[in-house]
């Protein structure tokens, strides 16, 4: 299989996994009265028991979480992965940017961010064409995650598909491309995919 078209083929699976990625309360303009979770319980008296002690200091916070997936030496989480992919295909890009690429909140976006800043993934910026709004850059750091990470998912894809055809996978990849160009253009917000047209004629 030619490495070019893994590469667009895993790229457009990714495309299609953004709406699994992030919840729909995420999506900037869909948060409604209806969608709010429904009033809790109130609660219950905090269990003081030493066995109810012990478990509470075993249970690392949602925050301390996030950071692990981030840093952990094995694989991105998936909300990261895109966020590095984004900022690869496009260059450094302010917050605003981010959220409106992907029609979030900037508060979401804020928080996504966060963590990759935190791990050494990504850093501020000045805005280099002497805006106001700081910008983030992935980091060498980051690029060697995200070229590692890259080429793992290809691999797994090119396992999956090792027994096609190479006329379907050129069709999965066409299709593929489509939706996700309908999804974007509907949107109003297309993927950089400048390096394409040059790619299949060299094909």
């Amino acid at each position: 299989m030619l490495d070019r078209r893994l590469e667009r083929l895993e790229r457009e699976l990714m495309l299609v996994a953004r709406c699994s990625v992030l919840t729909p309360r995420e999506r900037r303009g869909q948060t409604t009265a209806h969608q709010n979770p429904p009033a809790e319980n109130p609660p219950a008296k905090p269990d003081t028991t030493p066995a109810a002690r012990g478990a509470a200091h075993k249970e690392p916070h949602p925050d301390r979480r996030t950071d692990e997936a981030c840093t952990a030496p094995t694989r991105l989480d998936r909300s990261g992965y895109l966020l590095l992919s984004r900022l690869d295909a496009e260059g450094a890009m302010t917050i605003g940017q981010l959220a409106d690429a992907f029609q979030l909140d900037v508060s979401t976006v804020n928080r996504q961010t966060g963590a990759l800043l935190r791990s050494g993934l990504v850093e501020r910026i000045p805005d280099p064409e002497g805006g106001l709004a700081r910008k983030l850059r992935v980091t060498p750091r980051g690029a060697d995650r995200l070229a590692a990470e890259r080429t793992r998912r290809q691999t797994d894809l090119s396992r999956l598909l090792e027994s096609w055809p190479p006329e379907d996978v050129a069709r999965f990849e066409d299709v593929l491309t489509r939706f996700n160009r309908e999804v974007e253009r509907q949107e109003g917000r297309a993927w950089p995919r400048e390096k394409d047209g040059a790619a299949r004629t060299a094909e």
